[in-house]
């Protein structure tokens, strides 16, 4: 059933607060590029020349910031749970949080610096970010305010792969953070992040961290790529290398998307996305009979949620700014209507479309709006769906709900 206006969160005495967002903070400058007509970034940059840029824009990043503000714009009451340094950088990441939310749960760590990344993402070319992880490299279980947990509806972290304490000895921290979270009665979600392959990260062995951490998670947000490289790494780089960079997604077929989703199931996960960029959000769930044990946010009708797989379209974007934090705000969107009891089939188009707005921006905040706004847009039905290209059997288009509905294999 569609959902015409804008539903009131339900909060309690003994949660006031919607979402605990925990996980990667940093301070993001984002240099504006002209668009030169070039589409390769050898072409821009190169040794000795000199690359004349626009204003930047100078904004928080990570998912604590482009999600949880995010959260925060689209009506959400959201506490901050991250660590910074004590440095300039620190005290401005902290100021801008408190502007949107309650930041009582960003832990300064003494000596230590806050983490910063220089994204480049010059027009038609894939983001290239400069990244030093800081404070994030020690981030731990520790740092998480569980009372502050108990006191929301919804725990969400995001990009593990870029915190090195997390994934270190095998995950046993990351799988402490979710222990602990399901533990204080809130549901659980999880946003990924697509580490260097040449870096510790991008070496571990992420499939075994799953199979121990995703029991305590509800709701797992990895995009195609992050599944694709957990679970099949080398299978992943190889076809990376023969297809090329960001083109990757348009060369998985979906009973790999199927394939995947089906292992973080089987793993322990109660529903599980895959965010496609162009080819929208695929949307896989498992047995409704396992959402009670999803906390303080399940869903209020189970059975419409169980055994389900859909695939909702992304929206065209004539001129795109920035395709910087699209995921992050996409997972917004979803956790926003999520959280207000919408509908599975609404709640991935409202996902989309807070991913269509992100991309007028050059940075991860400004394009978005107002949840009432956002739910508009989509009800106005004037956006351009983005073929997804699902060349498979047993895929339906539902012309009621707008959205692509599977066999789930």
């Amino acid at each position: 059933m569609k959902t015409k206006s804008v539903k009131k969160v339900s909060q309690s005495k003994t949660r006031p607060y919607d979402v605990a967002m925990a996980g990667h903070i940093c301070f993001d400058i984002i240099p504006a590029f002209f668009d030169s007509g070039s589409r390769a970034i050898e072409e821009i940059i190169a040794p000795g020349k000199l690359v004349q840029v626009g204003g930047a824009a100078l904004s928080t990043g990570g998912p604590v910031s482009n999600t949880g503000i995010g959260l925060k714009t689209f009506g959400m009451k959201v506490v901050f749970m991250a660590k910074v340094g004590d440095d300039d950088i620190g005290s401005l990441v902290i100021r801008r949080l408190k502007k949107h939310g309650h930041a009582e749960g960003v832990k300064i760590a003494a000596g230590e610096a806050t983490s910063y990344t220089i994204a480049l993402a010059p027009p038609g070319i894939d983001r290239i970010f400069l990244h030093h992880p800081g404070t994030n490299n020690s981030f731990t279980s520790a740092d998480i305010d569980y009372l502050l947990v108990k006191k929301c509806r919804h725990f969400h972290m995001g990009y593990p792969p870029l915190m090195r304490a997390l994934y270190s000895n095998g995950g046993s921290e990351l799988v402490e953070c979710f222990r602990k979270a399901k533990k204080a009665g809130a549901t659980t979600s999880l946003d990924m992040a697509l580490p260097d392959p040449a870096s510790e990260a991008g070496k571990t062995d992420w499939r075994s961290i799953l199979e121990k951490l995703l029991p305590y998670v509800d709701i797992f947000l990895p995009s195609i790529e992050e599944a694709f490289a957990m679970l099949e790494p080398k299978n992943f780089w190889a076809r990376r290398k023969k297809v090329g960079g960001a083109e990757i997604i348009n060369s998985i077929a979906p009973e790999e998307y199927s394939r995947f989703a089906r292992a973080f199931i089987e793993m322990g996960c109660k529903m599980t996305s895959l965010k496609s960029g162009h080819r929208g959000f695929y949307f896989r769930t498992g047995s409704s009979e396992r959402f009670s044990e999803m906390g303080a946010a399940q869903p209020k009708n189970p059975e419409l949620w169980g055994d389900r797989e859909l695939w909702a379209t992304a929206y065209h974007v004539p001129k795109i700014a920035s395709a910087t934090g699209s995921g992050d705000s996409s997972i917004a969107g979803f956790l926003a209507a999520f959280l207000r009891g919408y509908s599975l089939e609404r709640c991935l188009r409202l996902a989309n479309v807070s991913g269509y707005l992100n991309l007028h921006a050059l940075d991860a905040l400004s394009g978005l709006k107002p949840w009432k706004d956002v739910e508009e847009i989509l009800d106005a039905g004037n956006l351009e769906p983005i073929d997804p290209k699902i060349n498979s059997a047993g895929w339906k288009f539902d012309e009621e709900n707008k959205i692509f509905t599977g066999p789930c294999r």
